[in-house]
């Protein structure tokens, strides 16, 4: 695939090309998750998983740094099978899908659950996180005035 003629052939929305916005809630919606999950991880865990664990806090702060390190380091192992077997588009639809679920799962109120949901948004993120900013930059031409603006475009969906 060629990203220097997709980009000519895109479709424009406000100067820049429409991919750039679809990105900027994915990115967003991400994010979301990941500090909405920081906020209320070791509440739900202090309060309903450990409840019975004297040592509950202890527990639930075990699980939460366990957590926050895996879905960073998860990025290595998915950003290098995005780059020999998946590709940008399939790891980040695959990403997503996968958080998604495990956002799905927490739903579900039992251990077990609640661990695999944890793992589901790991993996997720591993795939998410490492090709989402590269695809951005595949969106323009080498050299095209516009990235730096769609990159500020794409970080403004973090920062929300």
């Amino acid at each position: 695939m060629n990203t220097n003629t997709d980009a000519i052939e895109q479709k424009q929305l406000f100067g820049h090309p429409k991919g750039l916005f679809y990105l900027f809630f994915a990115e967003l919606w991400e994010r979301f998750s990941f500090y909405g999950m920081r906020a209320l991880l070791t509440l739900y865990m202090v309060n309903v998983i450990f409840e019975a664990l004297a040592e509950r806090d202890y527990a639930a702060a075990a699980v939460y740094s366990s957590y926050g390190s895996l879905v960073y380091a998860s990025t290595v192992v998915g950003g290098k099978i995005s780059d020999t077997i998946l590709g940008m588009r399939r790891s980040i639809l695959l990403g997503g899908i996968l958080m998604a679920l495990g956002h799905f799962v927490l739903a579900i109120e039992h251990n077990t659950a609640f661990y695999l949901a944890l793992a589901l948004i790991v993996v997720g993120n591993g795939f998410f996180k490492p090709n989402i900013s590269t695809f951005v930059g595949s969106l323009y031409k080498d050299g095209d005035p516009r990235k730096d603006s769609g990159f500020v475009i794409f970080y403004m969906g973090i920062n929300i």
